[in-house]
């Protein structure tokens, strides 16, 4: 698997931006891997936004994104006091579901830290079930995804998931 520089990643835009804090330090005096998927996830729910997903759909349009499959990969630590940002790449939406990957960059010493492969999924709350995405947000994620196919470097996937 050919990974991308920070470089290429780091075209994407800023979801997230933060140090890392004491609080989130494991025993091996790096990130703990409940805090990369954490701060990962709530990169994602950033960029979700953007496209019109707001955090609050589940309660307010009993609408919701449930997660359906992960693989990550650490390709290098982040210690306390380092300043991390997320960036999220779209590689396809299926009537249903969404495929992305999260990358933690090390903004302090400018590498790929962390990526995170996610399918996810569209989920009516009233049924709980999957159902198709709304239309403006199945454009949304069209356009995303047309974009990021033309970022001119490939997308790292761990070739282990796909969209059904």
């Amino acid at each position: 698997m050919n990974e991308p520089s920070y470089d290429d990643v780091a075209t994407l835009p800023i979801s997230l931006q933060q140090r890392v804090p004491v609080a989130f330090e494991d025993i091996n005096g790096h990130l703990n891997i409940r805090h990369y998927v954490g701060i990962a996830s709530e990169g994602l729910d950033e960029t979700l936004e953007t496209l019109g997903i707001p955090q609050l759909w589940p309660l307010n349009d009993g609408q919701a994104c449930f997660t359906a499959e992960h693989h990550m990969r650490y390709l290098a630590e982040l210690r306390t006091g380092e300043e991390l940002s997320v960036r999220v790449r779209f590689v396809g939406r299926s009537e249903r579901a969404a495929h992305v990957l999260v990358f933690l960059l090390d903004e302090t010493h400018q590498r790929v830290s962390y990526v995170m492969e996610e399918i996810f999924l569209h989920v009516s709350m009233e049924t709980r079930r999957t159902s198709p995405w709304p239309d403006d947000i199945a454009q949304a994620f069209d356009a995303v995804v047309e974009e990021h196919r033309g970022l001119g470097w490939e997308a790292p996937l761990s070739g282990s998931m796909a969209l059904r």
